[in-house]
């Protein structure tokens, strides 16, 4: 049971697989995102934000229990966070375009990397899976601010007439 549970914690921690990847694995694990992302676009905010939280919460579980298997601590390879985190980042903007999709990959993955406060805090602060997702959360959330400014500014828009 124990090995059926550890599969299972690595092949969503993973992404499924993308957490593999030899190269950039956190930007795969984001790729993985933009789809799914795409594909609920026609959930009210509140669904958005349900699913969101349910993959941050399995997120944590299957960080740690990953981890545990692995005997890492956040391991290259959870990747997962990095779904959590770039749903955040596209949780109050329109999802229905090419234009927030891809501003929206590019503000969490360097926000992803900088790791500005409490980014970082997070990450070293808190224990197991806990630290492993939320500092991904967090910056999703910086991220989903700066989505927010975006969009009042519009360029969203002038991105979408280009």
């Amino acid at each position: 049971m124990f090995r059926t549970l550890n599969a299972i914690a690595k092949a969503l921690a993973t992404a499924l697989g993308a957490g593999y990847s030899p190269i950039a694995p956190g930007t795969c694990g984001t790729l993985v995102a933009v789809p799914l992302a795409w594909a609920l676009r026609g959930f009210t905010v509140w669904q958005f934000v349900a699913v969101t939280v349910a993959i941050t919460l399995v997120a944590v579980w299957a960080a740690a229990v990953a981890d545990r298997a692995w005997g890492t601590h956040d391991s290259g390879r959870i990747v997962i966070d990095e779904v959590a985190g770039y749903l955040a980042t596209m949780t109050l903007v329109s999802r229905a375009t090419w234009a927030p999709l891809v501003v929206g990959f590019v503000v969490f993955r360097a926000l992803d990397i900088i790791k500005p406060p409490p980014v970082r805090w997070l990450d070293e602060n808190l224990p197991g899976g806990w630290g492993v997702v939320l500092d991904d959360v967090a910056a999703g959330v910086i991220g989903m601010a700066l989505m927010v400014a975006f969009d009042r500014f519009g360029a969203f828009a002038y991105l979408a007439g280009l």
